[in-house]
C-alpha cells in the first residue's frame, strides 16, 4: 500500500501523480500507479532518499523528474506545473559524467553556458561554487580520471547541477564507485551543501546505512509493477556527524529500514 500523499499546507517542489511505465503498448507494466511527492519546505529543504530492489523503477523515477523520460501514464509536475520537454533538472550519475576535454572550470559552468550567460560571469559564479566543493586549485585540470580521483570527479558533477539549478539536485548512486573513506567524506559534504543551499534533494542509494544518515524522509519501492510501499521519517537531528551515527536512535533506524526492505524482499523479489 502506498504511502498517503494527500496534499498539505506546504507547496510541492515535485509531484508524480498516478504515473506509469510499459515499453509494449501496456501489455505489460513496469510501473504503474505510482505517486510520490517532495514538499517545499523553506529555509530548510528536503532530502529524500529512494530505497528498493533491483529494477524496481529507482533511477526510472528520478529520470522522469530530470526530463530525460516520459511516462507512458501520468504526470509529472514541478512546483505544481507539468514538466515540459524545454525544462531539465540537473542529475548527478554514478558514472562519472564530466565531458574529459573540458576544463574543471568550464565543466561547472557548463550549465550557465547554455542559458547564455556571458562568460565572465559564469566562470565567477563557477569559481565560488568550486571553492564550496572544495576545488579551488584545480579548474584549469582536464575533468578525467586519473588527473582527478573519483571524489574529486562527483565534486565537479555536484558543483555542475548546483550552479545550473541549486533548487533541485537529484542523485543516482552518486558514491556508489568510491572508496569508503571517500564515501563518507562525500556524505559530509553533501549535507554541508544541503544545510547551505537548502535544496531539494532526490538521492537514490542501495546503502541503508547512507540512507538513514543522509535522509530526511525515506521511500522504499517494490517492483512488478513499481509502487511506493513504505515511508520512513528518519527523526535525527538536521545537523549530522560520525556522533549521530553511533546514537542508539541511529541504529533503530537502520534496523527499521532493513526489516522494510526484507518485507519488500518476502514479496517475492530480490534485494538491490
Amino acid at each position: 500500500m502506498q504511502p498517503d500523499f494527500s496534499d498539505t499546507a506546504r507547496k510541492n517542489i515535485i509531484e508524480l501523480r498516478d504515473v506509469g511505465q510499459s515499453y509494449d503498448g501496456g501489455k505489460n507494466w513496469i510501473m504503474k500507479g505510482l505517486d510520490f511527492m517532495v514538499e517545499d519546505k523553506p529555509e530548510q529543504g528536503q532530502f529524500a532518499v529512494i530505497l528498493g530492489m533491483s529494477g524496481s523503477g529507482k533511477s526510472t523515477l528520478l529520470r522522469y523528474v530530470a526530463g530525460l523520460q516520459k511516462p507512458t501514464e501520468g504526470r509529472v509536475l514541478l512546483h505544481d506545473k507539468p514538466l515540459t520537454d524545454k525544462e531539465r533538472v540537473s542529475m548527478v550519475f554514478q558514472q562519472y559524467s564530466s565531458l574529459p576535454w573540458m576544463s574543471v572550470l568550464d565543466n561547472v559552468a557548463l550549465g550557465l553556458r547554455y542559458q547564455g550567460v556571458a562568460r565572465k560571469e559564469r566562470n565567477e559564479k563557477a569559481m565560488e561554487m568550486l571553492k564550496i566543493v572544495g576545488l579551488a586549485g584545480h579548474e584549469r585540470k582536464f575533468a578525467q580520471y586519473p588527473t582527478l580521483s573519483g571524489g574529486q570527479l562527483q565534486r565537479v558533477a555536484i558543483a555542475r547541477s548546483l550552479l545550473a539549478n541549486p533548487e533541485i539536485l537529484l542523485m543516482d548512486e552518486p558514491f556508489g564507485a568510491l572508496d569508503i573513506r571517500t564515501r563518507l567524506d562525500m556524505q559530509d559534504l553533501l549535507l554541508r551543501i544541503w544545510h547551505q543551499f537548502h535544496s531539494t534533494i532526490v538521492f537514490v542509494t542501495h546503502d541503508i546505512r547512507e540512507a538513514v544518515y543522509l535522509g530526511d524522509d525515506i521511500y522504499i519501492l517494490k517492483s512488478q509493477p513499481s509502487q511506493i510501499v513504505r515511508h520512513i521519517h528518519v527523526d535525527l537531528p538536521l545537523t549530522r556527524n560520525k556522533e549521530v551515527k553511533r546514537s542508539p536512535r541511529y541504529t533503530e533506524l537502520v534496523h527499521e529500514v532493513e526489516d522494510a526492505m526484507l518485507e519488500v524482499a518476502e514479496l517475492g523479489e530480490t534485494p538491490g
